[in-house]
């Protein structure tokens, strides 16, 4: 006991200054590693953790503290790790058993380019409310929406920003999202207060997503030039898979194991072992090319590279690698969190506060700050609540008031970052670069400017007085 307070009495206060090297570091580290030689940001933000446990070394930080902060990091991820390993299996025994092929199938066979990205968003929308999951709606209907898209001539991009916009709706106003209680629980408010009070700032967004969506549809709704690529696929898919409306089952039935609140892990386990034998059963497999696909994901051969291209994908091994990103990047998250860096800067924007407007840009953007620093939702939700609550409450506004900033910025612009644990998920998931997707996000995009804009001319921004 004696030795530990020597250690805490020796310990230096880490300065604003010092705290901000780290964070500069991985910002340089990334742009060179990402923006000029196009690498993946592993080791930048492996160098980013060293820089930051060096920093908490100078200002006497025991190592064993700062390992404890990596551990703690990478573990608040750990469920997140474990979902995003089966859906990687899902996947693979998904396209084995012809599940996903017949989602493509029917898909282009109702969907048109014109209302494809409008619907698109109504059908992750709605799932995502039901499942309260973006993770489980992105890795199911998600990756079949892509496949529709590709094959209707619709960008890929533009496909992943719509289903980002559904998916992380539901995320957001489902009372089943862990995000949705988590942000009421940390600001001090009841679930219904906080999802009423989204409604607000939501829905303009969301009108918007349909109206920007629908313009954009425009451009592709004629349609007649893709019909060839179209048959080409819908005969590809039927010529190499039994395709039948009764392998749509598998998707519904994990939607309805996690509507009625069976945990994601189990259902989506379920989901894997359901397409492993729609894949024995349909599709006449062996029980080692299931256990193959699940692992090493699925190779289409085809010969129509469209359609190769769309199913060579999923298992276990795809999902490695966005594994690794997740730890490196809540590894740096943990150091900066454990040794009070965080803290420090969070305190500094506090200082800047000086109206509600501020306050409530102060916290969209330290939510949005997190999420690039610590890269992980949950740490965007819990540390800028944690910092800006008595701020709230010092000026009489209702804790429903914080506990919306944290949703619109802490959960809607996490998989808009690439070494985000959400990001990093939606880019294996779907295929597609969060940074590619990102400018046709526009649920994401708009929601923080709506709260902002909300901030500055007092509109919805409820006293405790009003509430009673």
């Amino acid at each position: 006991m004696h030795g530990n307070k020597d250690v805490t009495e020796k310990r230096k206060e880490i300065q604003l200054g010092i705290a901000f090297i780290p964070v500069v570091f991985l910002v340089i580290a990334l742009s060179v590693t990402i923006g000029i030689f196009k690498l993946s940001p592993h080791i930048p933000l492996i160098a980013a953790a060293a820089v930051a446990a060096c920093v908490a070394i100078i200002h006497k930080h025991p190592w064993k503290e700062i390992q404890d902060g990596m551990v703690h990091g990478i573990m608040l991820a750990m469920s997140a790790i474990l979902i995003l390993m089966v859906v990687g299996t899902m996947i693979g025994t998904w396209i084995l058993g012809g599940i996903v092929p017949s989602m493509i199938f029917y898909g282009l066979k109702v969907l048109s380019p014109g209302i494809f990205l409008v619907a698109t968003l109504v059908i992750c929308s709605i799932v995502s409310l039901g499942t309260g999951s973006s993770w489980s709606t992105a890795g199911t209907v998600g990756v079949a929406l892509v496949g529709v898209g590709q094959g209707l001539g619709i960008p890929v991009a533009m496909v992943a920003g719509a289903i980002i916009s559904g998916a992380y709706f539901g995320d957001k106003m489902s009372p089943l999202s862990d995000t949705t209680n988590l942000a009421p629980a940390v600001a001090g408010t009841d679930l219904f207060s906080h999802i009423r009070h989204m409604v607000y700032t939501t829905a303009p967004g969301y009108v918007l997503c349909i109206i920007l969506y629908g313009l954009i549809g425009m451009r592709f709704s004629g349609g007649v030039l893709e019909t060839g690529k179209v048959e080409t696929i819908l005969s590809t898919l039927k010529s190499n898979f039994f395709v039948h409306p009764i392998l749509l089952l598998a998707p519904l039935l994990v939607i309805v194991m996690v509507v009625k609140k069976i945990p994601p892990l189990p259902a989506l386990l379920a989901g894997t072992l359901l397409g492993g034998i729609f894949a024995m059963v349909t599709q006449s497999t062996s029980l080692a090319e299931v256990i193959s696909a699940a692992h090493s994901g699925f190779v289409s051969q085809t010969g129509v590279e469209m359609v190769d291209g769309l199913l060579t994908r999923g298992g276990l091994q795809s999902m490695m690698d966005t594994v690794a990103l997740i730890i490196c990047a809540l590894s740096f998250g943990g150091i900066m969190e454990k040794t009070g860096m965080l803290e420090v800067l969070a305190r500094a924007f506090l200082k800047r506060v000086r109206r509600t407007g501020s306050l409530v840009a102060t916290t969209i953007f330290s939510s949005i700050g997190m999420n690039v620093i610590a890269s992980d939702q949950y740490m965007a939700i819990v540390i800028p609540g944690r910092m800006y609550k008595s701020a709230f409450d010092s000026r009489g506004l209702h804790p429903k008031n914080l506990s919306r900033c944290l949703e619109d910025a802490g959960t809607l612009t996490s998989p808009l970052i690439p070494w985000n644990s959400c990001g990093a998920f939606m880019h294996a998931t779907l295929g597609v670069n969060p940074l590619l997707y990102l400018p046709f996000a526009f649920l994401n995009l708009a929601n923080p400017v709506v709260s902002i804009f909300y901030g500055y001319t007092g509109i919805t921004m409820e006293k405790v007085e009003e509430d009673k």
